[in-house]
């Protein structure tokens, strides 16, 4: 079966370690994503989403790669209930994200001079995928959000 990848890249003045962290830390997530992840960061490992006080855990929401200050993928998370409401989905486009197979977001980072480049992909999809129609939007307001906290302290408000 066929499937289709989102991809995306851009440059942050920023260094490895500090996107890292950014990516990683619960507290930096939250600033410019506006959700918390919750890992080891180890490949298996548990990966939780927390946005509102709305907790998402999932045994087969997991780390799949994880080289610190190179490369951290997950597979893409869990749509609840709870989640469909903090996001003013109705119940039925919940249940068409929910119905799709579950995708994989990879972050690559690289050196690029005084910069770090990160590569984004985020594939796994079936063609006509709902949830990939609504990534295509998502990712580069989030990334961008993320450039802007690295770049100015300060995220984009969304």
């Amino acid at each position: 079966m066929d499937t289709e990848v989102f991809e995306y890249a851009l440059h942050i003045r920023t260094r490895p370690e500090t996107l890292w962290l950014a990516l990683t830390e619960p507290v930096m997530t939250q600033a410019w994503w506006g959700l918390s992840l919750f890992s080891d960061w180890r490949e298996g490992s548990n990966l939780d989403f927390e946005m509102k006080d709305v907790l998402i855990h999932d045994e087969q929401q997991m780390v799949v790669s994880s080289i610190p200050f190179q490369r951290l993928s997950f597979t893409w998370h869990t749509f609840t209930h709870e989640w469909a409401q903090v996001h003013g989905f109705s119940e039925e486009m919940r249940a068409s994200f929910a119905s799709e197979p579950r995708t994989t977001a990879t972050f690559d980072l690289e050196q690029a001079g005084e910069n770090v480049r990160l590569n984004v992909q985020h594939g796994d999809f079936s063609s006509n995928s709902v949830v990939l129609a609504q990534i295509k939007n998502g990712w580069p307001l989030l990334l961008s959000s993320l450039k802007s906290f690295l770049e100015t302290g300060e995220a984009l408000v969304f």
